[in-house]
């Protein structure tokens, strides 16, 4: 395996509109109550996926985005790149060490890496 081979998705983040209440419908969907309870992020942690609400909006995403989890963040970005994927994001921390960054495929499909420190 090479070393910048992904370890899977492991996180989506989903664009909601009202937090408390898609909050409400994922925690029945998850049969589980969030780790991370916020007023500007929600998050579970179920059957070994994350899955996070975001506000939606001007500085929101605009849809759900899958991350692929990642050792090497910047080298996996200089793979997909060369093999004909655009930035939409480029590489930022969120917080903890834990960094992503957001492609393009060639046909728009929008895709997210997560490299956690």
């Amino acid at each position: 395996m090479s070393d910048s081979a992904t370890q899977g998705i492991k996180t989506v983040l989903h664009p909601v509109s009202d937090l408390a209440a898609a909050k409400a419908v994922y925690s029945a969907l998850l049969g589980t109550e969030p780790t991370v309870d916020s007023e500007y992020y929600v998050g579970f942690d179920a059957a070994g996926q994350h899955i996070g609400l975001v506000p939606s909006g001007p500085q929101g995403p605009t849809q759900s985005v899958a991350y692929w989890h990642v050792p090497d963040i910047e080298a996996k970005l200089a793979e997909v790149t060369a093999a004909g994927a655009t930035i939409k994001e480029p590489t930022r921390d969120v917080g903890n060490g834990r960094l992503v960054a957001t492609v393009t495929d060639p046909d728009g499909n929008l895709l997210g890496l997560l490299q956690d420190s």
